[in-house]
């Protein structure tokens, strides 16, 4: 009997880190790039043309619409608080990159950012709770660009240029997912930067107030590559995913890992699907596992980065997971899947 109750853990161990992965009609064929799933039921969703997409479902019907006076912009990234409250982010240089939230579940938005700096190009965000939040942009001027909030968007401060490391030659991040700022605990995050000679990723354990820098094994060159995204379980574990966008087609160092709180940056395993990752969330409830999202295809690590099994070869950009550990990978061609780990 304990050898029949012990093979049936095995089994149960395994069917929870094998996902189902099952498609839904969008009803769309916009570019969608960003998730957030505030909860098992809710998730909001980014894309092209200014419009965005939200279920209280688990996915089973999805309302799209487009912000007003914003179908000529990008967004790139989204941060659920809950079914009622949201925010948008879009891309672009100048006053193109902007922060949008509503309260009242999409049905109106207030634009409560504007980038006021001609250079200026956002790339993502991401929230502590309903009132602190942090988003990162591309350097301008040798100045890598952090703004931080305490009251729910309604004022951004920038961090000061002597709180943050000197911005390397072209430096920045790619607005492809959403997932290039991660936020920890109440306090924590990382950034995971891009398009320098050296791959980085920026680190403060104090709401933005100080910033540490560390660099990684991740591909690297003067333009195109580096970090897209990063993420962690835990204190101590965590990925960042990244490549060389300038070869689709290759296989190149685009994982790397740390098991120190991210003192340390060691070569992860390569992906399953070739070209560079857009994105990358851990699985809440599944130990150790952790997807990746690309062009190629949608790739799953059960072993915190060391090890990629392909789940899926069709264009992905963006993924995000519920407290809950369901999940949703969306990208090209109105494109929504959900993902679903066995109990």
């Amino acid at each position: 009997m304990l050898r029949l109750v012990l093979f049936l853990g095995l089994i149960g161990i395994v069917s929870a880190q094998t996902p189902a992965l099952e498609p839904q009609d969008s009803g769309s064929e916009q570019l969608f790039i960003a998730v957030s799933a505030p909860d098992a039921e809710t998730a909001w969703i980014a894309g092209t043309s200014g419009t965005f997409g939200r279920t209280v479902d688990g996915g089973a019907t999805w309302m799209l619409s487009t912000v007003p006076g914003a179908d000529s912009l990008q967004f790139r990234d989204v941060h659920a608080v809950d079914a009622n409250q949201a925010y948008l982010l879009s891309i672009g240089t100048g006053t193109d990159s902007r922060v949008y939230k509503t309260n009242d579940a999409g049905t109106t938005w207030s634009l409560v950012y504007t980038n006021d700096e001609a250079e200026g190009f956002l790339d993502c965000m991401d929230f502590w709770d309903a009132d602190h939040g942090l988003v990162y942009g591309d350097n301008v001027g040798g100045r890598l660009t952090l703004l931080t909030t305490d009251d729910g968007g309604m004022t951004w401060r920038r961090v000061p240029g002597e709180a943050l490391p000197p911005a390397l030659d072209s430096e920045g991040g790619f607005a492809a997912s959403g997932t290039c700022v991660h936020t920890m605990g109440d306090r924590e995050a990382w950034v995971a930067l891009g398009n320098a000679a050296e791959g980085r990723l920026l680190h403060t354990m104090d709401r933005g107030v100080s910033w540490a820098v560390y660099t990684s094994p991740i591909v690297a060159h003067a333009e195109g590559a580096g970090h897209t995204a990063v993420t962690f379980r835990d204190d101590l574990n965590g990925v960042a995913v990244g490549g060389d966008l300038t070869k689709p087609d290759a296989f190149t160092q685009n994982v790397v890992r740390t098991t120190d709180g991210g003192r340390t940056w060691t070569a992860g395993g390569t992906l399953a699907f070739a070209g560079a990752a857009y994105g990358a969330a851990y699985v809440p409830g599944q130990p150790s596992a952790v997807v990746a999202t690309g062009p190629n295809g949608l790739s799953l690590s059960t072993d915190d980065g060391q090890t990629w099994s392909l789940l899926d070869d069709k264009n992905y950009w963006g993924i995000g997971f519920s407290p809950a550990g369901n999940g949703w990978a969306v990208g090209r061609d109105g494109r929504i899947t959900a993902i679903r780990f066995g109990e």
